[in-house]
């Protein structure tokens, strides 16, 4: 197993119905949530373990809430302080992910384009899949540009079962009330608001 490089202060792990996680901080906030799994999982994290620790008891609980259904449509309702390792454009494309409301999704060249940079729809997608802390920072609301599911790190299986514990799986896009970079599911689970 490999070590990461990324400067981490803690870890902890958590279970979850989709798996394992591992749960990362360093000296500003959340550097990592992780399927253990998952692509770009870092491996072994040099830092202890640290179960106490406030902020990552928090992300815990919140996650806790979140697959439990409760809170899954503001993702968790009050995330913990992030700060996860990146270039500048990664930080930019990871940002606006925050942007995109639980039950909403958007096209990796709707992404592209909110950011101001349409032709940079690869790159943008790169940016995507080497999100840090998945399911907090919303990488799997990114759809391919047809609507379908492609591109999770953590798996198809669980970026489908992540939209559908956010108010399903899209049956046809449409545009949200707010216009058209959003899409808006049809098949919404009761008490999700977009």
């Amino acid at each position: 197993m490999k070590t990461s490089t990324v400067t981490h202060t803690a870890w902890t792990e958590a279970d979850t119905p989709l798996g394992r996680l591992l749960i990362a901080r360093n000296a500003q906030g959340l550097s990592g949530l992780w399927f253990e799994d998952q692509k770009y999982h870092p491996g072994t994290i040099d830092a202890p373990r640290d179960d106490a620790d406030p902020l990552l008891r928090e992300t815990v609980a919140a996650m806790t809430a979140y697959f439990a259904g409760r809170d899954a449509a503001s993702t968790p309702p009050s995330l913990p302080p992030m700060a996860p390792a990146g270039t500048a454009f990664q930080q930019a494309v990871w940002r606006a992910l925050l942007d995109i409301p639980s039950g909403l999704t958007v096209t990796y060249g709707e992404l592209a384009a909110r950011l101001g940079r349409p032709e940079a729809v690869r790159a943008v997608a790169a940016a995507v899949g080497r999100n840090p802390v998945s399911v907090l920072i919303p990488c799997h609301r990114v759809l391919g540009a047809d609507g379908s599911l492609t591109g999770y790190a953590g798996g198809l299986h669980r970026k489908e079962a992540l939209l559908t514990i956010e108010g399903g799986l899209p049956a046809t896009l449409r545009p949200s009330p707010s216009g058209p970079p959003a899409r808006r599911h049809d098949n919404n689970t009761p008490g999700v608001s977009a």
